[in-house]
């Protein structure tokens, strides 16, 4: 009964959040505020993706954008080359990133902490060298335009479509973390954040298990760029492969908390408002960058381990503690107490 009282707290409040995504379309007073709306949860899919590997083995990888760009080309390039269904192209292409991820993951993961963090950065500039300068395939400087896939559609109507279906990849990389979390295969990789030559040491299958939830990862993230393309419609090597995508997508992880599950949600949600809201109000200018800046900064300072453990920690203070305490007694007090008080 104990363990019922705790998690409807948790049941209420994921019931609320799903309630609030399915009624943002409706309540969105324009289609701008409904298209801000898709790119921070199009941010949390990414945060939500890039947990797998940084929640779980403790690997900051800043080169997660890379994927979301291979899945937005890969995308747009099966529909307009090979001329695929726009959804039949999004989940071929998240298996063909997922192919390319092996490799990738065999080469990176065999290094740790800042060397990993270096090998990650360079697979961006790789890319981004690569998709600028194959114009004849990628467009180049150029860009892609990937067709939409729903041209009936209206622009608002087009927005609430993609709205639901960003929910959808949202709800899926959240059960995939939340069922990876609760497994065996979970608890290995958490120990190799923890200490991994110690599960190494202990039997853990560590470099596998780390390929294994990169791939998983980089299938999310994929979809995640693949969407994103299907829903914009004009992909940009600069954009799509930029270090500071990588880097807002980590940051977002670890305001919210990694360790959480809604962590990279809310960081995202925090974040990526935040970025939209400056990017109004200072324009053209790089000015929202530096404001954005200072709310991570002195929400790193005050919350380092992210929002939702800092709410944890402050609801747990607050919290009567029931626990009893242990206290000397006499053997006097023990002969009472097993006698009902008599002497």
């Amino acid at each position: 009964m104990r363990n019922v009282f705790r998690a409807a707290p948790r049941v209420a409040g994921l019931l609320v959040f799903a309630a609030a995504l399915l009624a943002f379309p409706s309540l969105a007073p324009n289609p701008y505020i409904l298209s801000a709306g898709i790119v921070v949860l199009n941010y949390a899919v990414l945060a939500t993706s890039w947990n797998f590997v940084g929640g779980f083995t403790g690997y900051i990888s800043l080169g997660h954008g890379a994927l979301a760009g291979l899945g937005g080309y890969a995308t747009g390039l099966l529909v307009t080359k090979a001329g695929l269904e726009s959804f039949v192209a999004l989940f071929v292409a998240a298996v063909l990133v997922g192919a390319l991820a092996v490799p990738i993951g065999m080469a990176a993961l065999r290094v740790r902490g800042a060397s990993f963090v270096i090998v990650s950065i360079a697979i961006v500039l790789i890319l981004l060298l690569v998709f600028q300068s194959w114009a004849s395939l990628t467009g180049g400087s150029r860009g892609l335009v990937v067709p939409r896939p729903f041209p009936g559609l209206s622009r608002p109507e087009h927005h609430r479509a993609f709205w639901f279906l960003f929910a959808a990849l949202l709800a899926a990389a959240l059960l995939g973390w939340w069922l990876i979390d609760r497994s065996r295969f979970g608890l290995g990789l958490k120990a190799i954040r923890e200490d991994e030559d110690k599960a190494e040491a202990l039997g853990t299958p560590t470099f596998a298990y780390k390929l294994i939830v990169f791939v998983v990862s980089a299938i999310f993230t994929a979809l995640g760029g693949g969407l994103y393309a299907l829903w914009f419609g004009d992909l940009d090597p600069v954009f799509q492969f930029s270090i500071l995508t990588g880097s807002s997508v980590v940051l977002m992880a670890l305001l919210g908390g990694v360790r959480n599950l809604f962590g990279p949600v809310i960081g995202a949600f925090v974040v990526g408002t935040a970025l939209e809201y400056f990017k109004v109000g200072f324009g053209d200018t790089q000015l929202h960058l530096v404001a954005t800046g200072l709310l991570l900064g002195l929400v790193v300072l005050f919350m380092p381990d992210g929002v939702l453990p800092a709410i944890g920690a402050l609801i747990r203070r607050f919290r009567p503690d029931t626990t009893a305490s242990i206290r000397e007694v006499s053997a006097e007090e023990l002969r009472l107490e097993s006698t009902g008080g008599r002497r």
